[in-house]
Formats: structure tokens, sequence, C-alpha cells
């Protein structure tokens, strides 16, 4: 029932041939076709610039005030690229290997080479854009270290680099908007998809700012509306992040792929207490010049500068001593909480643990300076000082965000880390052409399931939200529109536009007129507590079956003691919200079967009854070489169906970074 698609041939050859014989759409013909596409991070902002350039009336819509706002620009560290500027070994290949290694080879072996051909294009087409990389000394582009490699392949702009690159794209996007062949739909959320003779044909969307719904017809629908870690609650996704447009998809009939896999993120600002509406992230960029590290006591009250060099334990170095700080998110994350759960933790939560500079301020960047100023045998102090400037001007907005989120300095102080939600693989189900299991339905960037199979490399969503949007998209739409060339815009007051228009307005009308004492953050809340609990870092199959219960009980309750105040017809926050929260109870319940039936650990995703002796994730590949398609029959009932993973190139093994 699912066909990938993937195209025959040697894996190194598979893209090419498909753009060689891929249909396409002359020049006249592309003008009369109309395109949506919802959301204007980067993969919706560079495909919809992408395709206005190729001459498709384009319309794309995002629920901020403008494309600039997308949660694309918090991205800091950087974006991966097979470039192999540093000459350390890199190549297409290994940047393949990693990425396939690093999500524990549940990902599709042809999407994720394809991933790495075109990485090497995304460079040059950004600093073509004008974004400014790191440059190093003699003006060539700079790269640093991140987890899951042993080379470097991440380029980088200080610690902001998704701003500069949603920057890059949003100017490309704005041109075609100035040219007349993109339409630029703001503050507009997608509310239901509408599906005509099987092939997705338009949506019905709230205009957030009047209230009104309102209804827009395309050939094709691209969904690039990210990812859905704020079913967490607390994340490092923006308040607005939601899975409400991939949902409605997914009610529609587009498969659900591996909904249970999470990114935790290792580096992140910890929790400090109920009043806290989302997570910081620190750049995982920072683990390449910081040394994680714990007290060798437990419960050690002391200030961390005050615990010698010789009680400390540099756990990561220890357990993983080829790549040490450098492992993947998951390995790093799953370490850390190992030892603060063990009563090694710091800070008053006790639940963080240390990112010290100060080694490599003064080794690393403190010698290497004063020896490029002609200092001979400087003192600690000089080398603190002159290690500082350099830091700084790699890190320094990060530093600064961390100094003003704590109070603490991390230029004289070890930086608190803790583990956090951060990114979701799990998405909808794509074949090669990233078309959705609904005919004319795409899916790009986080809002797919498909190129970092159990757990993502650092510094590849850039990579894979540009990739789908400016090097994929183009070729594989074509090869679908090329068939509807002489399908006339079909009108909004088709009868299947009506119903699903009544059908989002009573829905609406629905839950304003419930009138219930509970506000709808507070039901948010208590979701994340379920799923952070029993489907977060660690799960058991006793924790899933008693969330997917409590799921069920918070939905009914939702839906029986929610209040909405204002109105319909009016700007009102509160009832998007609802809408959104009321999808992220649903996508819960199938995160908790998804994981449920997901016997095995994986990658982010750590069963409790399966590791090894080591405590390390313990695969199954005989039983869970498959990605999880769920397929939604009705309400809390889903049919799953499986796409089995095949490697021709790699031969899947028991990951070790020892």
């Amino acid at each position: 029932m699912l066909d990938s698609k993937i195209p025959a041939g040697p894996l190194e050859k598979k893209w090419e041939d498909y753009k060689g014989h891929v249909k396409l759409v002359n020049p006249a013909n592309k003008r009369k076709l109309e395109v949506i596409v919802v959301g204007t991070g980067l993969a919706g902002a560079s495909a919809a610039a992408a395709l206005g350039e190729l001459g498709y009336q384009v319309k794309a819509y995002c629920f901020q005030d403008s494309p600039r706002r997308a949660h694309s620009i918090a991205a800091q560290g950087g974006i991966n690229a097979a470039k192999n500027y540093q000459n350390d070994g890199d190549s297409v290949f290994r940047l393949f290997y990693d990425t396939i290694k690093g999500g524990d080879y549940r990902a599709r072996e042809a999407n994720v080479h394809r991933l790495a051909e075109v990485s090497v294009n995304i460079i040059d087409q950004c600093v073509a854009q004008g974004v400014p990389f790191a440059r190093e000394y003699g003006g060539l582009l700079n790269n640093r270290s991140f987890g899951g490699t042993q080379v470097k392949r991440t380029f980088y702009a200080a610690g902001q680099t998704g701003q500069q690159l949603l920057i890059g794209a949003y100017q490309a996007l704005e041109r075609q908007v100035a040219l007349g062949n993109v339409k630029m739909y703001s503050r507009h959320e997608m509310l239901e998809l509408v599906v005509i003779d099987g092939k997705a044909r338009g949506i019905i969307c709230r205009n957030l700012v009047t209230g009104e719904l309102e209804r827009h017809f395309g050939h094709a629908v691209l969904l690039c509306s990210g990812g859905y870690g704020n079913v967490f609650y607390l994340s490092t996704n923006a308040m607005g992040s939601n899975v409400t447009a991939a949902w409605k998809a997914h009610k529609k009939g587009a498969f659900f792929g591996n909904p249970c896999f999470t990114q935790i993120h290792p580096t992140c600002i910890p929790v400090t207490g109920d009043h806290q509406s989302k997570l910081t992230l620190m750049s995982e960029s920072l683990r390449n010049d910081g040394r994680i590290w714990v007290p060798k006591k437990k419960d050690d009250n002391r200030r961390a500068n005050d615990i010698p060099e010789d009680e400390r334990d540099y756990y990561l170095e220890r357990r993983y001593p080829a790549f040490g700080n450098l492992v993947p998110r998951d390995v790093a994350s799953r370490a850390a909480k190992e030892r603060c759960d063990a009563g090694y933790g710091v800070g008053t939560t006790k639940q963080a643990v240390y990112l010290d500079f100060k080694y490599n301020l003064i080794n690393k960047y403190g010698r290497a300076e004063a020896n490029k100023q002609g200092i001979t045998n400087p003192d600690q102090e000089t080398l603190i000082r002159l290690g500082k400037e350099v830091v700084k001007e790699e890190y320094g907005n990060l530093f600064d965000m961390y100094e003003k989120i704590t109070g603490e300095n991390p230029y004289e102080v070890p930086m608190r880390i803790y583990p956090a939600v951060h990114y979701t693989m799990g998405g909808l189900w794509v074949d090669y052409e990233l078309m959705t299991s609904v005919k004319g339905l795409y899916a790009l960037g986080e809002c797919n399931f498909s190129d970092h199979g159990a757990n993502r490399l650092g510094a590849s969503a850039l990579m894979q939200g540009l990739a789908d949007g400016y090097f994929v998209i183009p070729y594989t739409l074509g090869n679908y529109l090329a068939d509807d060339i002489a399908t006339k815009p079909i009108p909004t007051t088709h009868e299947a536009f009506e119903a699903a228009e009544k059908s989002v307005r009573e829905r609406i009308d629905t839950l304003m007129n419930i009138k219930g004492k509970q506000s709808v953050e507070s039901f948010h809340k208590r979701l994340g507590k379920i799923m952070w609990n029993k489907c977060g870092m660690a799960r058991n199959e006793q924790g899933l079956k008693e969330a997917i219960v409590e799921i069920q009980e918070l939905k009914k309750e939702f839906w029986q003691d929610v209040r909405i105040p204002g109105e319909v017809g009016e700007m009102n926050p509160e009832l998007d919200k609802a809408n959104r929260v009321a999808d992220f109870i649903e996508l819960g319940e199938l995160m908790c079967r998804d994981a449920l039936e997901r016997a095995e650990s994986c990658g982010g995703h750590f069963r409790e009854e399966s590791q090894t002796e080591e405590g390390e994730a313990l695969r199954h590949d005989d039983r869970f070489m498959f990605v999880s398609a769920w397929e939604y029959k009705g309400d809390s009932d889903w049919n799953l169906n499986k796409e089995e993973l095949k490697y021709e190139m790699i031969k899947p093994t028991q990951r070790n970074y020892k």
C-alpha cells in the first residue's frame, strides 16, 4: 500500500537519474498553475521563492505577522554541508553515513543520500544571497564541529545561523512577492485541507486579525509548518509552533510517520519552576568548545569553581572516548539524565550538569592567540583575556543570552544545562518526491518524517529545510503538475470547499459554546506533564498504557470544561490556542500508541525494557526495521501501515561512539 517511489539504480545515481527523466512543465503552463505553501520558515520560504522564480502562481501563508518571525530564526549553531573545506576527510558519503548512523538506522537511505548530495549546493546558494557565514582569516568559509561526527562540516554565523539563513530566504521570497509571482497571506492559519476527487485542492484559513474564514484553491498544497515539539508544553520551540496544519492533513488521509520520534536536545537552560512557558536552547556548537562534567561526589553543594579538577567527572569523555563531548544528541541527553538520576546533578533542582569553557578558553584559544601576538610565557590572566575575545566572536550572543536569563557570567562560571524537547523527527509520511499519501499534498522540512530516523544530527534541520525547498520540490512538484496543466482553477463555491468550511465553523462554535471553567493553558500544561513523564526521554510499557488512558480522559474534560473568552469574529488568540491544543491532545495519544508499538530503543526513543548491559539503546532490527505510518480511521482509532527499510549501501550495526 505504501509506495515510496524510490528510483531504481545505484544509490549515488538515483537523484541524478530522477532529475534526468522527470516530467517537466513548460514556462507558459507554469503560469496557469496555482500552488499553496503553508508556512514560511526555511522550508516554506525557500519553496515559495523557488517556485515563484520558476513561474508558478504561489500563495504563501503564515500565522505570524511576517515570515521573518518563523521559528527557523531560532536555530543557532549552524548548517551541515559536505564541502570538505577543512580537508579532514569529509565527503558526501560520510555525511550520508553519519546521518543514517546518527538516526540509528531508522531513516530511508535514498532520501538521506539525496540530502547529502544537495547539501553542497545549499551553501553556494546562501552565500550568493549574502548570508554572512563566518570566515577564516584568509576569507574562506569557516566550519565548526557538531555532535555525531568526527569532521568539521558545520557552517555558521556566530550563534544566529537560523536567523541569517531565514533572512536570505525571506529576501528571495519578498523578491517574488514584489514581482507578483507570490501572494503573501500573513496572520492566516490553515484549519482544514480541501480534498476533491482524492487530490489536495485547497485549504480553509482563519484570518487571525478579523476572525473570518477564507477559502483558497491550489492545484497542489505544500505543508511547511514545522514540528510538534510543543505537545510537551515545555520545549525549545516558539510558543506558537503547533501541529494543526499537519494534523488536519492527517485526518484527511495523510499518514503520520514515526510520531513518537522526538529529539531531546542536551544543551538547554534547565527548568526553574512551574512559571515557565518555554525553554531556552544553548547551541550544540558549545559542546565543540566546552567540557561537560558533574562532581564525582553525590549531592555536592560546592560552587563549580570550588571543585578541584581531580574531583570532576567528565563523564562523556570517560564513557565515549572516541567522540567525547561530541556524541550525538540522544546519547548526550541520556547520559546527562543518568548522572542526575544517580544523584550527581548540580544546581538548586539537581537536574543539571556543567558545561565548562575555562579549559579551552585558556588552552585552545588563549594560547593560540598569544602565539599569534608573539606573547611568550603568558600568565593565566592574559590567556583567559585573549581566549575570551576569540570565544566572544564565535559565541558572544549565546553567552549574553545565558547571562541575561540566569544572571551568571559563563566566561567566569560553567553553564548549567539539561536536556529538553527540541525537534521532532516524526511527521507526515512522504515518498521520495515529498508527496504524502494524499495526492497533490506535499510536506517539507520538519513537517515530514523523511531524513532523520530516530535522532537528528545537529545542524541538519536547516540543511533539510533548504534542501527540500530549493533543490527537491522544484523537480518533484513538476512531475506531478505536468499531468494537471489542463485542470482549470476550481471555484471555491465547490461543495468540497463548502463542507470543509462548515466543519471548521462547527468546531469553532463548539469550542466557544463550552464556556467551562479551565483555561486552555492549564490543559496544555497537564498534557505536557503526561507526555514528558511517560513518553519523554525514557518510556516503558506500563507508563505508555497509563498515558493513553490519561490523555483520553483529558480530551473528554477539555471538550466539557475549557473556557475561551472573547468572540469568534475578532482577533482571539485564546481561540487559536484552543484549536491547537485540541489537536495536540489527539496527537499525544497517537505518539503514545506509536511508542507502545515500537518495543525497542533507538535514537531518542528509549524503552527501558530494551537496553544493553551498559545502559545503551538496544535496537531490534528483526522486528522494527520499518517506518510506522499511521492512518487515521476515527476518534482514538488508527491503523498502522509499515514501510520496510532496506539498506543497500550501509549495514546496520549497534551504534558505537566509544
